[in-house]
């Protein structure tokens, strides 16, 4: 496939390609151009070209062609569930084709959003000397956006990033995962298909090290958004500030899975073996399951059970609903962590073993709180932690002990057990008697405590993301004697 350039695909510049390769039979499917210098300064200057004039277009205009481009994914989910659980090793009905669904969700409800994103007028009368004035607020684009996308949810996450930036009347330059860009170049073609203009909407691909730091380090660009490593949120950050480029990240996390000693441990099972949904690649997936000790043998006995029931193969047999992990060399991190975990004094109760990009569910017990898995070590893949505690001060404690704070879940009948705790914990959000792995398209997402970022990324608040405002006065516009 090709990059998506002014409309038009295109090679890189000179020439060079990466291949995408099938996590589950590690075999190329693809390959897709390299971005160079030339090829990302020529998607900006046409982002940047192509802006004022979409911005001009009325929000009515713009919407008709977003919500026809929803219509389209829809015709094509299977096809497209098809590109992206080859690329990215997702089951392809259960997990593959959902994700698509989520694309045309979020788009409409971005321009149900757009429609009806009001500006103020403030009161008249309250300040001295103003009395005369109508003082009125309204929103604007941005500009031209950096966004870019990780490997995990790519159409997803690539769908709350550009469908109200897009709406707005923003422009959008995409930097597609290196492992999975197929999809997205697809979605990119069907946004023209369904007439965006040329420049409006460009998607680069290649090396994120090369094509996404010339990105980001382009003064033109007026605001990065990025889901991704905390690590790679900093590299970003630090270039961003030379030019005083805005930033929004959803980055890391560690999130606390909390099972109090009166919880429905039915639920909580249930919660817990429901975090094997894609390979448990999920930035806001429970990573830390601190379980009171009344319960731990009872949790690992009972996930253990659960975890015996998946199917693990490839992605596209309908029996399947645990597919590989992104890459192989994903996988030999995640058996690097484990391995790392069993040193400091923990024990596997299951699982462990690795095959390709295929890593088994893994349980670990005798974790302590000391450890770096229990901390700041974040572990994305099918690894379940189990961390003893005797009291809601010291579960609160190991949960607070980590530089992440992006969400979390508490489990107790007492729904009192479960405010508190919530209150006390400093993550962006808390699910009460379900686990912190829920992203309702409408809530307030992302991070807001610690190092897992400063996004809010959802219907309800991405608009305040994507426009800026501006104030008009109308001076002495209430004065009979003017």
């Amino acid at each position: 496939m090709k990059m998506i350039i002014n409309g038009q695909k295109v090679d890189s510049s000179d020439g060079k390609t990466q291949e995408v390769i099938n996590p589950a039979t590690l075999q190329v499917i693809d390959t897709v151009p390299s971005a160079t210098a030339e090829d990302v300064t020529r998607a900006i200057d046409g982002a940047v070209a192509a802006q004022e004039s979409w911005a001009a277009l009325p929000v009515r205009e713009r919407c008709i062609i977003l919500r026809r481009f929803a219509d389209l994914v829809m015709e094509r989910r299977l096809e497209l569930g098809e590109i992206l659980a080859k690329e990215a090793g997702k089951p392809y009905m259960k997990e593959a084709v959902w994700e698509l669904d989520s694309v045309a969700y979020v788009y409409r409800g971005a321009c149900d959003v757009a429609l009806h994103y009001y500006g103020t007028t403030m009161p008249i009368g309250t300040e001295p000397g103003y009395d005369d004035d109508i003082q009125i607020t309204i929103h604007e684009p941005l500009g031209t956006l950096a966004c870019i996308i990780p490997y995990n949810f790519p159409p997803a996450i690539w769908a709350f990033k550009t469908a109200a930036a897009l709406a707005a009347g923003n422009t959008i330059v995409v930097k597609a995962p290196s492992y999975d860009p197929m999809t997205l170049l697809a979605l990119h073609e069907m946004l023209h298909e369904a007439g965006v203009p040329a420049g409006v909407a460009q998607c680069i691909t290649g090396k994120g090290a090369v094509a996404g730091d010339l990105l980001v380090d382009d003064p033109r660009i007026a605001c990065v958004n990025f889901t991704g490593s905390t690590e790679a949120g900093l590299s970003i950050a630090a270039t961003a500030a030379k030019h005083l480029t805005d930033y929004k990240f959803e980055l890391g996390g560690n999130d606390p899975f909390i099972v109090f000693e009166d919880a429905d441990m039915d639920l909580v099972i249930k919660e817990a073996e429901d975090q094997a949904r894609n390979n448990r690649q999920c930035c806001t997936g429970s990573k830390r399951f601190l379980v009171h000790n009344s319960l731990k043998d009872e949790f690992v006995k009972r996930l253990s059970a659960e975890l015996d029931k998946l199917v693990i193969g490839d992605p596209m047999d309908e029996k399947v609903n645990m597919g590989p992990m992104i890459a192989e060399r994903a996988a030999k991190k995640v058996e690097e962590q484990v391995n790392h975990t069993v040193e400091q004094g923990a024990k596997i109760a299951r699982g462990g073993k690795r095959n390709g990009a295929f890593y088994e569910p893994t349980i670990l017990v005798d974790v302590t709180p000391d450890m770096d898995i229990a901390r700041d070590m974040e572990v994305f893949g099918p690894v379940w932690p189990v961390i003893g505690f005797d009291t809601v001060d010291e579960a609160v404690q190991i949960a607070n002990n980590s530089r992440y704070g992006l969400g979390g879940g508490v489990f107790s009948k007492n729904i009192y057990t479960c405010l508190q705790t919530a209150k006390q914990l400093k993550t962006g959000h808390i699910a009460i008697n379900g686990s912190g792995n829920f992203r309702a398209a409408e809530l307030p997402f992302g991070g807001g405590k610690k190092m897992s970022g400063n996004s809010r990324e959802s219907l309800s608040k991405v608009m305040d993301e994507v426009t800026q405002i501006k104030s008009i006065v109308f001076r002495y516009a209430l004065n009979e004697r003017k």
